[in-house]
Order: C-alpha cells, then sequence, then structure tokens
C-alpha cells in the first residue's frame, strides 16, 4: 500500500476508533440486556500490563539486532491492544463510564493520571498505525524516527491504563 492510500486509511481508522471510545465515555446510557462483564476491567488490566511487557521485550530485541523476534513483539503489543480495544469497547457499550469514589490526595493523582492516559490513548493510534506500517512497507529510517516517539508513549499508555485500573477499581473503589 502506498503512502496516498495508507496514511487516509491510518487517519479514517483513527478518528473512528476515537469517536467510538468518546462516544462511549461521555456518558452514553449502557445497554440494557446484556451480558455480565463486570471481569472485563481486570481483564483490560492484564492486557495493557502484556501490551507494556511485549513493548518493552521488542525494544529489548532490536536493541540487540534480533529483528524477527522483535517484529513478533510488536505485533503481539498491537494484537494485544486491538483485544483490549475491543474489550473496552464492549465494556463500556454495557455498563458506561465508572466514577471515581477515591476521596482526598488520591483525586490529585487519579484525575491528571487519567487525563494524560486517555489524551496519549488517543494519540497513540495513528502513532501505532503509522510506525506499523512504515516498517512493514520497509521504511526503516523513517520506522525508526516514528518508533522514538511512538514507544514511550504507547508505554506510558499501557502502564498507565494499569495504574487507572487499580485507583479507579481497587483503590477508588
Amino acid at each position: 500500500m502506498h503512502d496516498r492510500l495508507a496514511l487516509p486509511a491510518i487517519a479514517l481508522i483513527s478518528v473512528t476508533v476515537v469517536a467510538v471510545v468518546g462516544v462511549l465515555l461521555l456518558g452514553r446510557s449502557p445497554e440494557s440486556g446484556m451480558s455480565d462483564v463486570s471481569a472485563l476491567p481486570g481483564f483490560n488490566a492484564l492486557l495493557n500490563a502484556t501490551s507494556a511487557l511485549l513493548l518493552a521485550l521488542g525494544y529489548v530485541f532490536v536493541r540487540m539486532g534480533k529483528v524477527q523476534v522483535h517484529r513478533a513483539c510488536m505485533l503481539g503489543a498491537f494484537g494485544v491492544s486491538v483485544l483490549f480495544l475491543v474489550s473496552y469497547v464492549a465494556y463500556h457499550s454495557a455498563f458506561g463510564s465508572r466514577p471515581f469514589a477515591g476521596h482526598g490526595w488520591i483525586r490529585w493523582v487519579y484525575f491528571p493520571l487519567l487525563i494524560s492516559h486517555i489524551v496519549l490513548a488517543a494519540g497513540i493510534v495513528p502513532l501505532a498505525l503509522a510506525t506499523i506500517y512504515r516498517a512493514w512497507s520497509g521504511e526503516v529510517v523513517r520506522h525508526r524516527r516514528l518508533a522514538r516517539w511512538t514507544l514511550p508513549l504507547w508505554l506510558y499508555v499501557s502502564v498507565t491504563g494499569v495504574m487507572v485500573y487499580w485507583l479507579l477499581y481497587r483503590i477508588g473503589a
């Protein structure tokens, strides 16, 4: 696929994903009659942790010159992130958004963390897709240049996703 087709496709996918998640987070009413999804937040945290681990391993392997293992880790991280997105949408479609119940100083930790997580999660969609596209199309120099931004941001989103889960469902519950 050439840039003429790939970059608009990446933009369309990114806008669609962000719009769907935005609608779910901005108070869309939960669907009635859906099955129990109470286990999904914990599953989502596990997927985020798995993504972070795969990203870190992918970085280590590429630094060791093991490009094939690096590729497998990064595609694994992408696959786990897509599964996370599907699970996240399913949960929020059924349940809606959960308000943070924590009080005191923890709110000053939770909300800045949540806001940075949400903003960067929206931004990581086009970055990850473009980074994967550059690697897939053999544009190694452009891939590396983009990956220097994508990796730390994607790691941050994955790790803060786990932190948001713990603050929302374990500490602030």
